[in-house]
């Protein structure tokens, strides 16, 4: 209860400050840097809202030198720092000419640690781009349909045990611009109240009627798709053309895996449609790293719509649609990115393409195998430790992605300083991107982390989490147990 209270409080202080702020530079005694309107423009509709811009101005600057920090290396276990510092308190930054090297990486998504530089295994890229340049500087429906797009899409259908996939350029177009190819209005979208903002916007440009469901409650799910078969669409009554439950296999800021065997049977007893946002669970989690659907034992074609990304686990870009045959044909035709969007380069089809290769053990070796293995026992290793050092995460136990909660929003700015004094990068975030009440530091487990690097980390933080008094748990339970909690639940047919 104190730590809420004093997390209340630190906003209201840091509110109120920023109220005085703004009234000293209204009356000319505090330098405006923030953009304003132009004089000659007083009657025009406001272009900057005033009150919108509040927040950012008067809270988020004061910390901002947290983030978008400039790394000048291969983001991998480790990376080299441009060193930054401001004189205007983070307004503005100039850079100091010197390079922090050697920073443990604990915020970027390289779950198998294929964000290298080693030129034995790179090689095969090279020669990609030697051959096919740097661009394709068309769209696949027109000149941009190369054969290793075809290449890749056959190996991506192998790798998840489904008919056909279809590759983009860019993961959060793949959901953002194929999700109101699937659905338009008349329809129905039952969406996780955590899903991802690219799964969000997707749903909004639908046209699809939304409906949100509590975070990986199936209570609520099923409660939803009761009175969406019973009423059916509002005032007329008729039923839904479609229903579509979005969903994530791990979502990202939480840490959670999502409960697929229970979501697929509500699916099948209300005649439902499943979107599966795989982008941080394919080759994260399973025995063989082939996502959320293994990990389960599912079969994936209980699974209408497979999507996942190759920027996190495969150390490339871009995203797939996967499923049915039909499903992939009528997208290749409808879906908004592979009419309008340039088609992936050659050269990051390639990384895409060895790096699967190597999980699925295609280059002859058990090196990918290897890599699914090492991730999985780092990420029950580091949250085991977090566990007993005392602080409170969420998240699955065999999930890669571990959120530390921080609470206090002033200690935000001050976690992420110190650790990075200590040469060890963390991602923090805080409200709007999380409740509130609840600041937290995301870590990003990856098997090129050895257990020295995992160990540096974790002193690190045991060090710090007593100087912060971050170390809330005492071994008691989250204040949100349904983040973590995979507790199962029969269903009847």
């Amino acid at each position: 209860m104190y730590v809420s209270i004093l997390t209340y409080a630190g906003f209201v202080v840091a509110t109120s400050f920023g109220y005085l702020r703004d009234f000293l530079r209204a009356c000319g005694l505090q330098k405006t840097i923030v953009a304003v309107e132009r004089e000659e423009q007083k009657d025009f509709v406001p272009l900057y809202q005033d009150f919108e811009n509040f927040f950012t101005r008067n809270l988020y600057v004061r910390i901002r030198d947290n983030w978008n920090r400039p790394i000048c290396s291969v983001p991998g276990p480790k990376f080299d720092l441009m060193e930054r510092v401001s004189d205007d308190y983070n307004w503005t930054f100039r850079f100091t000419g010197k390079i922090m090297k050697n920073v443990i990486n604990m915020g970027s998504y390289n779950y198998l640690g294929f964000a290298e530089t080693d030129p034995s295994a790179l090689k095969t890229v090279g020669t990609m781009l030697h051959k096919y340049g740097t661009g394709v500087c068309s769209t696949r429906q027109e000149m941009g349909n190369l054969d290793k797009h075809v290449e890749l899409e056959n190996l991506v259908a192998e790798f998840l045990g489904v008919e056909a996939a279809m590759a983009f350029g860019m993961g959060f177009a793949t959901n953002s611009m194929n999700i109101p190819a699937l659905v338009g209005k008349g329809s129905l979208i039952l969406s996780d109240e955590l899903n991802h903002s690219s799964l969000v916007l997707g749903a909004r440009l639908s046209g699809a009627t939304i409906r949100v469901f509590r975070h990986n409650n199936i209570q609520s799910l099923e409660k939803l798709l009761k009175e969406a078969v019973i009423h059916g669409q509002p005032r007329s009554r008729r039923a839904w053309k479609k229903i579509l439950i979005l969903v994530e296999g791990i979502y990202s800021m939480e840490g959670s895996i999502v409960r697929l065997p229970e979501i697929i049977a509500l699916k099948r007893k209300y005649k439902a449609y499943l979107y599966l946002d795989e982008a941080h669970s394919i080759g994260a989690v399973g025995p063989t790293g082939r996502g959320v659907v293994e990990y389960f034992g599912m079969d994936p074609n209980d699974v209408d719509v497979l999507m996942g990304t190759f920027t996190k686990s495969f150390g490339a870009a871009g995203g797939y649609i996967a499923g049915k045959k039909e499903l992939v044909d009528y997208l290749r035709v409808h879906s908004h990115s592979a009419a309008y969007a340039s088609s992936m380069a050659a050269p990051v089809v390639e990384q895409i393409i060895r790096a699967m290769k190597c999980v699925m053990g295609l280059d002859g070796t058990t090196k990918g195998l290897q890599r699914v293995r090492a991730l999985a026992e780092n990420t029950r290793y580091f949250r085991r430790r977090l566990h007993k050092l005392g602080f409170i995460i969420y998240g699955n136990e065999d999930s890669p992605v571990v959120p530390l909660l921080l609470y206090i929003p002033g200690k935000i700015g001050a976690f992420a300083r110190r650790m990075l004094a200590r040469n060890i990068g963390v991602v923090v975030v805080g409200f709007p991107a999380t409740p509130i009440a609840e600041s937290r530091a995301r870590f990003c487990v990856s098997a090129a982390h050895t257990r020295e690097m995992l160990d540096a980390v974790l002193d690190a933080l045991d060090e710090l989490g007593d100087f912060l008094q971050l170390k809330y748990s005492q071994r008691s339970k989250s204040s949100r147990p349904e983040l973590y909690d995979e507790t199962c639940f029969e269903l009847e047919d």
